[in-house]
């Protein structure tokens, strides 16, 4: 056996201790999940829309109220908002600090050079061991050194694993913004058309008082009433115009709002969301998955269950600095003292070999940091549990009410309907001199506020059904997630705020 070869085996033993992990390997926690969701199916409360648990849940479930013109805000919203272009900046962001830590792993060179000139006290020791002190001199040095960890206890390999886990962390908060993003657009659409509706209800209820105190006034020329009943119209009718400025200003609030969830300017829409439309119909079938689906598909579940594997894996990177750490290190180049003579041969340098750096005393440093990322971990885990026993709750919360309400507005339209027939009534009555003035104006005022607030409950109705798909989860999966290449050059930072300050 050669020498060179009784060189090489000690690091090839060592090569072959590689991949040696310590710390914990993350396993998947469990949760308890029922078969079903309580409230789906629930007969007692239902309404003309059903809660269809069997079918899985629609990616597009906005799609189901088949409204263009929403379909066509959550798309333009998906692209603009500037909350997702922030979430996707911080992917961005840790897919690239995971490629500064996985870059660890692998040998690092360097070039070095320098040119010196110097000169040594010739009180100094070198002096007397032949230094040659007292005489100035020139050094001219080109060359590489390398530096390899092998990462045999899994420092470097935990690392990575812990910053992948933030990769996905970080994909999954971005589908959470998207998640609220697809749920606020479609909610303010509804309040949006709901508040248009109201506008709607409150102009013909003006027309209508307009019309019943023509009817009174008409009655005081011909002599059959007294000025009484013109009073009390003329005061009706001031009241109803009185509602209408406060539904024009949460129409304007609305579009606002939709604009800024649009990335635009909150006058942006204005024109566009002018015309007043239908509140969005819910679907009468309503699909809403299983509790199984739930902790798969709802985001914050999924980054919480990341965050757990981040913090498993970070156990591991600080009980690997328990152990040594190995590396190979060498260097070549050329060194002289005039810069021609710098390429010979004889000018050469070089040197390669193992080093090992392990620990002996920290004061218990170590320890703690192994205790503050078990801590961490405990945390994950409970956040983790949270996270999974609060998406149940906002999911039955919000099949509660939407059950609940659906009820509500089906009492209501029954209301609407006799309220209806009285004002019919007591308005054909007054005409015949029937019945007084009063009837006709507490009856009106009934229907007006019965009609407003179904109305209302048609709007909450929709709104609901947005909450339920958002505690189910739904929403992010329609739009492409963000490309693994690296993101077009840009300017510095610097440059980048110079042409922001030179265009205004």
């Amino acid at each position: 056996m050669t020498s060179t070869t009784r060189s090489i085996l000690p690091v090839l033993a060592l090569l072959c201790l590689a991949g040696c992990k310590v710390g914990p390997d993350f396993i998947p926690p469990q949760s308890n999940v029922p078969p079903l969701f309580i409230h789906t199916g629930d007969e007692g409360f239902g309404g003309p829309s059903v809660l269809n648990a069997a079918k899985p849940l629609d990616a597009d479930w906005w799609k189901l109220f088949g409204d263009p013109a929403l379909d066509a805000l959550i798309q333009r919203a998906a692209a603009g908002n500037l909350d997702v272009k922030l979430a996707s900046a911080r992917l961005r962001e840790a897919r690239a600090q995971r490629g500064v830590i996985a870059a660890e792993d692998y040998p690092q060179v360097n070039l070095n050079a320098k040119a010196d000139r110097s000169r040594q006290s010739p009180n100094s020791f070198q002096t007397f061991s032949g230094g040659g002190g007292g005489e100035a001199r020139n050094l001219f040095q080109v060359g590489f050194d390398a530096n390899w960890e092998l990462d045999f206890f899994g420092r470097i390999s935990r690392n990575v694993e812990a910053a992948s886990a933030d990769i996905q962390s970080a994909e999954e908060d971005r589908r959470d913004v998207l998640v609220t993003l697809v749920s606020e657009v479609a909610r303010n659409y509804v309040e949006l058309r709901g508040f248009q509706q109201r506008l709607d209800i409150a102009r013909r209820n003006i027309q209508l008082q307009q019309e019943t105190l023509d009817i009174a006034a008409s009655r005081l020329k011909a002599g059959l009433t007294n000025d009484l009943d013109v009073a009390q119209a003329e005061s009706s009718l001031s009241g109803a115009r009185s509602t209408v400025p406060p539904l024009d200003r949460s129409v304007q609030a609305a579009i606002h709002r939709l604009c800024v969830l649009l990335g635009q300017q909150p006058t942006a829409l204005s024109v566009e969301l002018a015309q007043s439309a239908a509140i969005p119909a819910v679907p009468p079938e309503v699909p809403v998955g299983l509790p199984s689906e739930l902790l798969r598909r709802r985001p914050d579940i999924r980054r919480a269950e990341r965050g757990l594997a981040a913090s498993t894996a970070r156990i591991g990177v600080a009980t690997a600095e328990l152990y040594p750490r190995f590396s190979l290190t060498g260097s070549f180049g050329f060194a002289a003292d005039k810069v021609p003579t710098l390429p010979d041969a004889s000018s050469r340098f070089w040197s390669f070999g193992p080093a090992v750096k392990w620990p002996v005393l920290d004061w218990g440093r170590i320890r703690a940091n192994i205790n503050v990322q078990d801590a961490r971990a405990e945390q994950s885990l409970i956040q983790y549990e949270r996270a999974v026993l609060t998406s149940f709750e906002d999911v039955e919360n919000a099949l509660t009410s939407y059950t609940r309400e659906q009820s509500r507005r089906r009492i209501l339209a029954e209301a609407l309907a006799s309220n209806q027939r009285a004002f019919d009534l007591a308005s054909e009555q007054y005409r015949s001199g029937i019945t007084d003035f009063q009837r006709v104006l507490d009856s009106q005022r009934t229907l007006f506020a019965s009609q407003d607030s179904l109305s209302d409950s048609d709007r909450t109705v929709s709104s609901n059904l947005v909450a339920v798909y958002k505690a189910l989860g739904g929403g992010w999966e329609p739009f492409a997630p963000i490309a693994e290449t690296s993101p077009a050059p840009r300017p510095s930072p610097s440059s980048h705020w110079e042409n922001r300050l030179g265009s205004n």
